[in-house]
């Protein structure tokens, strides 16, 4: 009689109570490794785990609870070798572990709670077969329950221990040796060409790898689907109209066994019948780019090899052209007229990297992301005015104040001054080392026979000399354009710059948002929001400005840093200005 919850309601509360603290329990396990072994079987170790029970006066309890036992007797359907490999450390140093198998989960919580005295199975490769589970059974038996086994007797003695840990080891090790096994048949298959798993639909699956004939029904249909894909006057959504006239439908499957169909007893078991379905436009297109209907198999390597198992249903020529038509149409989407809206593709999360997109909103522009799963920005919209006024904050801290400016010329003259007369001595060194370069060009070119003659030098060795004695060349002459430059004039640049872009702050705020977004994207190259905060990267023209805290700290490597940002503060300058003069 199946218990009802307020049965099983009870029977909890009795358990719970410790009506059952002196009683064992029965754990059966089949092994879905091994499904035609009868000595393991259902049936088999239920009669000898009670045989065993009523032989040895270890009362079983009168138990029945839905999803955990019958009558005192666990059943499971489940791999004892399979294992989770995923931890989890908690701050009070416990680590925890998932178990795979939940019937034995339960019966662990229960017997490490004293709620039963202990446990009856067949033997130990029957409770576990993996290091993980070893762990608690020990742990479980040292805590005082009693785990009997029917075909083992353990001693309380260390050669009892020893025993159980040869027993614990050659049946970890028997699962290893299957799966070992079973890689290595499975390999050695698919390197011969054999199928090795389901084949698609449009073939018949019989149980034998060697055979996979044509299914009589749907291969004409699929091979007539191939064929007028190839025509290109199909379109997808055509071929599965065509394929569902023609009473196209897929292969019968079962659907996947719930939780509590997969925890059912061995006699409650409901049959979960095969359906077959409609055929849809991601399956037609799963058919229409698999290469197994070209008569090849996935092997080893993850490419496509001939088959020994089954024929071509379609030739190679009208898969490529297949292929070739499906490409065809596969075009992103690409809108003729975007809404012209300020900052599009400007602004992003700084958590996941997504783009900010905008949109209106009763007349008001907002921007709103799509983050990854994983994003912690909860930020997920704001509107513009939050941006364009965050944007002018920074605007405002890139210009130099008065104070600064004050202290840039009288901190800087010196600087300059000692700036110049560096440079100036590494145009002398640059002189000697372009002189001394020459020098070892010229005697290479006119002592090209001799160097050669007397095998100082191969033709490779010569050629490789000589094209490294140019390049130090061109390094050395790249080097002059940037010291030829004057510090002066770059300072000159970088105050017109700082004036520029005082103006263009004060313009900014009277300015419209596309004109904002203009000044903006000339200025910053990155914007980025978390939560309530605005970040930004200036572009490189305008890196002096953000990085003037050097100028108090390391005077003469900010200096160095304007020379070699000279250029483009100069085409900042430039474009700044024509933004401005323009609007």
């Amino acid at each position: 009689m199946e218990p009802t919850a307020k049965n099983e309601g009870q029977i909890l509360k009795d358990i719970a109570a410790g009506k059952h603290r002196h009683s064992y329990l029965v754990y059966i396990r089949k092994s879905t490794d091994e499904p035609d072994n009868q000595k393991n079987s259902i049936a088999y170790q239920k009669a000898e785990g009670i045989k065993f029970a009523l032989r040895e006066k270890l009362p079983v309890a009168p138990v029945t609870l839905t999803g955990l036992c019958v009558d005192g007797v666990i059943s499971e359907r489940h791999s004892g070798f399979k294992e989770n490999n995923e931890l989890t450390f908690s701050k009070d140093g416990l680590v925890q572990y998932h178990i795979d198998r939940p019937k034995f989960q339960k019966l662990v919580q229960h017997l490490s709670l004293g709620l039963f005295k202990g446990i009856v199975c067949l033997c130990w490769d029957r409770i576990s077969r993996n290091k993980g589970d070893d762990t608690l059974i020990r742990k479980l038996m040292r805590k005082g329950i009693d785990v009997r086994f029917v075909y083992a007797n353990y001693d309380k003695t260390s050669a009892g221990a020893l025993h159980m840990d040869i027993d614990g080891m050659f049946a970890e090790h028997h699962s290893r040796v299957t799966s070992e096994k079973v890689r290595l048949t499975t390999w050695n298959l698919r390197e011969r060409g054999v199928v090795t798993y389901k084949a698609p639909v449009g073939y018949l699956n019989q149980g034998n790898m060697n055979h996979k004939p044509f299914d009589p029904k749907r291969a004409p249909i699929i091979k007539n689907l191939f064929e007028l894909c190839a025509t290109g006057g199909w379109t997808l959504s055509d071929l599965v109209r065509f394929a569902q006239e023609q009473g196209f439908t897929t292969m019968p499957v079962r659907r996947r066994r719930t939780q509590d169909e997969m925890l059912a007893e061995e006699g409650q078991e409901v049959p979960v019948e095969k359906v077959s379905r409609p055929l849809t436009l991601s399956y037609l297109h799963k058919i229409l780019t698999n290469p197994f209907y070209t008569g090849r198999v996935l092997g080893n390597a993850d490419k496509y090899i001939r088959s020994v198992s089954h024929e071509a249903m379609v030739s190679d020529e009208l898969f490529n052209r297949t292929q070739q038509m499906l490409k065809r149409r596969n075009v992103s989407v690409h809108y003729l007229k975007k809404i012209e809206l300020p900052f599009r593709g400007l602004v992003r999360c700084a958590d996941c990297g997504r783009v900010y997109t905008p949109y209106l909103q009763k007349g008001i522009q907002y921007f709103g992301a799509r983050c990854a799963a994983a994003c912690a920005n909860p930020k997920k919209s704001f509107n513009i005015k939050f941006l364009e006024r965050e944007a002018g904050k920074f605007l405002d801290r890139l210009i130099f104040t008065e104070a600064e400016k004050i202290q840039l010329d009288s901190a800087t003259a010196t600087d300059i001054s000692l700036f110049e007369e560096k440079r100036l001595q590494q145009i002398e060194q640059n002189d000697r080392r372009k002189k001394k370069i020459r020098e070892d060009l010229t005697y290479l070119r006119t002592n090209r026979l001799t160097l050669l003659k007397s095998g100082v030098y191969t033709p490779e060795m010569l050629l490789q000399e000589e094209t490294s004695l140019n390049a130090g060349l061109n390094a050395i002459q790249d080097d002059e354009i940037v010291s030829d430059l004057s510090m002066q004039a770059v300072m000159e640049d970088l105050s017109k710059l700082s004036e520029l872009l005082e103006y263009g702050s004060r313009f900014y705020y009277k300015a419209k948002s596309l004109e904002k977004e203009q000044v903006i994207k000339i200025i910053f190259s990155e914007l980025s929001v978390s939560e309530n905060t605005l970040t930004y990267k200036c572009k490189n023209g305008f890196q002096a400005f953000a990085n003037r805290s050097f100028l108090v700290c390391d005077p003469t490597a900010w200096l160095s840093e304007l020379l070699g940002l000279s250029q483009l503060i100069q085409a900042s300058l430039d474009e700044l200005r024509s933004a401005i003069s323009s609007s």
